[in-house]
């Protein structure tokens, strides 16, 4: 926990990003002794001078354990690059977010994860097209990845929800400023048991222009691909393709007519390379999901520790208190609790509420 609240320190720092910590993280080895560093040992290990000063003032007015509370009041996790629950595909690209604020959650399944982006201006068609894709991928077991703008953002979004799937949504904000205002709801929903709204931005960051192509890169690295819908051609959904092909990722977009200003951007997509789509199957062949998603499904509900077997064992339908799993199964609370953490995340159980448990 100490260790964390300095992350999420250096995390509300102006002008320390992903490099700088990865430099902090390399010479200190712990984010505690970066915070305490002095101005020469900074300097020594390439920080800038302006990040310096800006680094010396905020730690000298910033309360960390002030933030931790407005965090864990607010029931966000933090994320970091360490722990386990970090998407890995998200790691794997360069300036990935030191630092994650998690309403709602991460699991193993989220791995298969498309995202879907376009225009907050769609068409009849871009809509028909976002839904059918949607429903499409949810009933493969794939998570749905998008940013909650107005337009196919939502569509896809709520058509997750709607068929019972998984959703992540990616703000360009904090998870407390949900921009538009009008898809509060919506986040409600989505954290609420069907995915999680992430951020790397800190508690109280207002939705700035600024933010938002930082915020795509993340999109498309949570993802196995991208698929374009409408866009025109200066779109951030374009900028998100872009962020796709440079991490390595497949690009698809779906045609549209060549009168129609939004369908500029997926019909350039197309010329320069991207996967045509015409439904979901392009998607899924081209990624080889079907048959992943299927084996993964069963890898999840099967225990991979004793104590996780331990507590299957005792586990029902019913909820029961995690003080009495405790009682049963011989185990201290602390290591139930992280037990059940896990085998939470991976989708096995389910919290229903006052520390009580049940089979999902």
């Amino acid at each position: 926990m100490s260790d964390l609240k300095y992350r999420l320190g250096f995390n509300i720092v102006k002008g320390i990003g992903p490099a700088k910590m990865k430099a902090l993280q390399g010479y200190f080895g712990d984010f505690g002794r970066a915070w305490h560093a002095t101005e020469l040992e900074l300097n020594k290990i390439g920080v800038d001078r302006r990040a310096i000063r800006s680094f010396l003032a905020t730690r000298q007015t910033l309360d960390l354990d002030v933030e931790m509370a407005k965090v864990e009041v607010a029931n966000i996790t933090l994320v970091t690059w360490d722990s386990p629950i970090y998407p890995g595909y998200l790691r794997d690209i360069p300036g990935s977010p030191p630092l994650l604020y998690v309403n709602g959650t991460i699991t193993e399944a989220d791995r298969w994860a498309v995202a879907i982006v376009g225009t907050r201006r769609l068409t009849s068609y871009g809509r028909q097209i976002a839904r059918e894709l949607t429903i499409g991928l949810v009933n493969n077991g794939v998570t749905i990845i998008s940013g909650l703008a107005r337009g196919i953002d939502a569509v896809a979004h709520k058509t997750a929800v709607e068929m019972g799937g998984r959703t992540i949504a990616v703000l360009g904000s904090g998870v407390d400023s949900i921009y538009p205002a009008e898809h509060r709801g919506l986040a409600k929903r989505i954290a609420d048991g069907r995915g999680a709204v992430i951020s790397e931005y800190g508690m109280g960051v207002r939705p700035e222009a600024k933010n938002f192509p930082p915020r795509n890169r993340v999109i498309s690295g949570l993802s196995l691909g991208t698929i374009v819908i409408e866009a025109g051609i200066r779109s951030g959904a374009l900028i998100t393709s872009k962020f796709a092909m440079e991490q390595g990722r497949e690009v698809f977009a779906v045609p549209g007519s060549i009168n129609s200003p939004v369908s500029k951007g997926p019909n350039k997509l197309i010329q320069q390379g991207a996967k045509l789509v015409t439904c979901v199957e392009d998607v899924l062949e081209e990624l080889n999901i079907s048959m992943v998603v299927e084996k993964t499904a069963v890898q999840l509900a099967l225990p991979s520790s004793k104590e996780e077997a331990a507590l299957l064992k005792l586990l029902t339908r019913e909820p029961t208190h995690i003080d009495k799993l405790s009682r049963q199964s011989g185990m201290p609370a602390n290591k139930v609790s992280g037990t059940l953490t896990l085998m939470e995340l991976k989708g096995i159980v389910q919290q229903t509420g006052g520390m009580n448990y049940a089979l999902a």
